[in-house]
């Protein structure tokens, strides 16, 4: 019990100042667009688990497990590493590495758009965007890798808190698929996506609609099927003015169809009413 104790103890000192940091800062978790990126914060996150493990049994070793003869006997506490834990953390950091390099070289030749999204004023970037498309629709790609990344890490931790002393748990080798599928899977997705057009921000004028996105080649705009007649940045393809006719009044539909794909809709509510400060 004393030593599970302990390795939930070193646990909260390495996750709880990174995860504070990350929540204030999370740049270092973002991908190209500014939005929180997932195969960099599963890498991230089995990066921790895996040192959490190894320092959790350095001390362990080095205080009640006897010192150095502890890592030499029959049942090395490391014996596990080469052959289940390192591919597990090998997959996330494939995907990784192989994401970035994908969504560079599409946006690099004009296949895919990459949009920043709307700020938000506290400056955090919400934990759904690592589920979520650019649009921030739920993804099954994305939430079946975040999912099962997190059930296996789950299973690891409380394998290893039951027995602190035996070192890495003896877990089955084909463990890894639990990551290294889920990993392909959503490395294939970065491959076969679309380039459909992304609306992040809708505003409403005096008369204008203003659409901020990403995408907006040779585009169509409709509202509420009806189509208006556009005015696109030429330089960015990365917003779109339209004259809002006077029939048209919020909530409504907001939709951009570019070379034959068709952006997901966007919701636009009427702003609520500011209320003037009283003196």
């Amino acid at each position: 019990m004393a030593s599970a104790l302990f390795a939930l103890a070193l646990l909260a000192a390495l996750a709880g100042p990174l995860g504070l940091r990350l929540r204030r800062h999370p740049g270092f978790v973002t991908g190209r667009d500014g939005r929180l990126s997932t195969s960099t914060a599963l890498a991230l996150a089995w990066t921790v688990m895996l040192v959490w493990l190894l320092l959790t049994i350095l001390a362990y070793g080095l205080t009640a497990g006897g010192g150095v003869s502890y890592f030499q006997g029959s049942d090395d506490p490391l014996s596990p590493l080469t052959t289940v834990y390192l591919p597990l953390l090998g997959g996330p950091y494939a995907a990784l590495i192989g994401a970035k390099t994908v969504v560079g070289i599409r946006v690099g030749n004009g296949t895919l758009a990459k949009p920043a999204p709307k700020p938000s004023a506290s400056g955090r970037r919400p934990l759904r965007e690592l589920i979520a498309n650019d649009s921030g629709r739920t993804d099954l790609v994305d939430l079946q890798y975040v999912a099962l990344s997190g059930v296996t890490m789950l299973y690891v931790a409380l394998f290893f808190l039951s027995d602190v002393g035996g070192g890495l748990p003896h877990l089955p080798s084909e463990i890894w698929t639990l990551t290294g599928a889920p990993a392909a899977a959503y490395l294939l997705n970065k491959l076969a996506i679309r380039a459909n057009p992304v609306i992040t921000q809708v505003t409403a004028s005096e008369g204008r609609l203003t659409v901020e996105g990403g995408g907006f080649t040779d585009p169509r705009l409709t509202v509420d099927d009806t189509p208006l007649p556009t005015t696109p940045d030429p330089a960015m393809g990365t917003t779109l003015t339209a004259p809002l006719p006077e029939a048209i009044r919020p909530p409504f539909t907001v939709v951009v169809t570019s070379r034959g794909l068709r952006s997901d809709p966007y919701r636009y509510e009427s702003p609520p009413p500011t209320v003037p400060a009283q003196r």
